[in-house]
């Protein structure tokens, strides 16, 4: 369990720093990354890490994945909150690391609505649903592994961050949202993005139980 979750922990950290630090980096070269490149960023963190430490821990790295695996009756309930701390942690890690490489930046790439809060609450809520739909097809159990899970789970976050990240940052991670906010101290919405992924990923572990019913 300790490797487990170590590795839950290394694999947020992962995912929360090279993708904030796209933003962050993008934001102080004056947009050298660009928005499909901090779109295809996310997704190459998520994609190297579920073959990294798939076989290990799942490789949830997702507070919401990990409820609606737990949802989905493949994970035990006993495990959730210490994956949830773990996740947790990494992200809150990464903020910190990434506060003393850039100690000027505003945000940290936190997740912020462009619009209306509610326009991103929706947003967060079918993302959430979309990503959960497609993990659940693409994993074996409660563990997100096989030749062609991390290309799949890895493309639909950069496509959900292309088109949605303007308006909403596409968290579609509690975890993702919760060190950037923290660290930053821009928590004006933080349950927004608390909220609206655990409730979009529970909806898509219900499509996918219809589906294969």
């Amino acid at each position: 369990m300790a490797r487990r979750l170590l590795a839950e922990l290394l694999g947020t950290f992962a995912l929360v720093f090279a993708g904030t630090a796209a933003i962050v980096v993008n934001d102080v070269a004056g947009g050298a990354v660009t928005h499909v490149g901090i779109c295809l960023t996310f997704g190459l963190v998520v994609l190297a890490m579920i073959y990294a430490l798939g076989e290990t821990s799942g490789a949830h790295m997702n507070p919401a994945v990990t409820i609606s695996f737990w949802a989905s009756k493949r994970f035990p309930l006993r495990e959730v909150p210490g994956y949830i701390l773990a996740q947790c942690v990494g992200a809150l890690l990464a903020s910190l690391f990434l506060r003393f490489l850039f100690p000027q930046h505003p945000t940290l790439g936190a997740t912020l609505p462009a619009g209306e809060a509610m326009q991103s609450f929706w947003l967060e809520i079918a993302q959430g649903a979309v990503l959960m739909f497609v993990i659940l097809g693409v994993s074996t159990g409660a563990k997100e592994t096989g030749a062609m899970a991390g290309v799949a789970i890895g493309a639909v976050v950069a496509l959900q961050a292309l088109f949605a990240g303007p308006i909403s940052g596409a968290s579609m991670n509690p975890a993702r949202s919760l060190g950037p906010a923290l660290v930053s101290g821009h928590m004006e919405h933080l349950s927004l993005y608390l909220t609206a992924p655990v409730l979009g990923m529970l909806g898509g572990a219900g499509l996918w139980a219809l589906v294969r019913k």
